[in-house]
């Protein structure tokens, strides 16, 4: 997956960077203050969803863009828990670049 999106958001000129791991993901947000995470549900040690307030409390001004086909029900907890967009795969390349252009919209035009 963290290949796939690489391709598709370098031939829109973004920038990604990528971990394999909720260990991992932490490690590097003590670090860094994204714009945008996108973040998977299954992961190797963990699910994203319950991730996401991490994500809140490090980086409050982080949109976070949560991916999912492990469970279609998990939208529902993904945005209650602070996701800002979920997507359900398999999406659309198109779907994924809308979403981003979405987060990356300032709050006061939305």
């Amino acid at each position: 997956m963290c290949l796939l999106l690489n391709i598709l958001l370098k031939r829109n000129e973004m920038e990604l960077d990528h971990v394999k791991s909720l260990a991992a993901a932490e490690a590097w947000l003590a670090k860094e203050q994204p714009a945008i995470v996108i973040l998977d549900n299954k992961l190797p040690d963990g699910f994203g969803i319950d991730f996401i307030g991490h994500i809140r409390q490090c980086c409050p001004s982080t949109k976070i863009m949560m991916i999912s086909g492990f469970d279609a029900a998990a939208k529902d907890v993904a945005l209650d828990n602070g996701a800002d967009i979920f997507l359900e795969k398999p999406f659309r390349k198109e779907q994924l670049y809308s979403s981003l252009q979405e987060l990356m919209q300032p709050l006061s035009c939305r």
